[in-house]
């Protein structure tokens, strides 16, 4: 499994000290399903992706979704059992801890930059 950090470039700030990445079918698929939570610093970077849910999940999730630049142009907090919104122009979407989006201050219009992590 690769893992990467997320970066808030516009912010200088660490979104994610340990994202596990998901690129193949399985993976994109399977996503955080069986999880019984997300720990803070760490997430999902699903890519391609243009929408998620929260089907059979137990908590609640942050999303950003992210163009092919990584500029971010949605976020949300999802609930179990909802939808994310679909995206013509979406790319990718990070999923984290409820409560990361407003603790790393990411908003519309931040570039999320990934890096190798050594985790």
């Amino acid at each position: 499994m690769a893992y990467v950090k997320a970066i808030n470039i516009s912010k200088g700030a660490e979104v994610a000290a340990r994202v596990r990445v998901a690129s193949s079918f399985l993976r994109r698929a399977v996503g955080l399903l069986g999880t019984p939570s997300l720990p803070v610093q760490e997430g999902l970077w699903i890519s391609p992706c243009k929408t998620v849910h929260t089907f059979f999940m137990k908590y609640p999730i942050d999303i950003v979704v992210l163009d092919e630049k990584g500029v971010v142009i949605d976020q949300a907090t999802l609930a179990p059992w909802r939808t994310s919104r679909w995206h013509k122009q979406a790319r990718s979407i990070l999923e984290l801890a409820a409560g990361v989006l407003a603790r790393s201050r990411t908003a519309v219009g931040d570039q999320i930059e990934f890096k190798e992590s050594t985790n």
